[in-house]
């Protein structure tokens, strides 16, 4: 388990939570801003080299973010908007 989402530190950040899990998408332009700032997957992690040295490393972004799963569920419920309310093609997203 990481240590940013252990027991200990995950509950404070419920209401957070599940006030992200709660969001409706009823805007199609909110919903097609989302599903652009959200990236579809998880951003690669990096190494900084220098002369075949690792300076820094620099884990996947997604570790890092205590409500990853609930944003990705935000870009998955304007996904299902824009195709089911709203008849769009979201290929283009992917």
């Amino acid at each position: 388990m990481n240590s940013l989402t252990g027991s200990r530190f995950s509950a404070p950040l419920n209401p957070i939570r599940q006030w992200l899990e709660s969001l409706e998408i009823r805007n199609p332009q909110v919903a097609r801003s989302l599903c652009k700032l959200i990236p579809a997957r998880c951003p690669f992690e990096r190494e900084i080299k220098f002369l075949d040295h690792t300076i820094v490393r620099i884990p996947p972004l997604c570790k890092l973010n205590p409500f990853y799963e609930q944003i990705v569920y935000i870009r998955f419920k304007s996904l299902t908007y824009l195709a089911d309310q709203c008849g769009e093609d979201v290929t283009l997203y992917c």
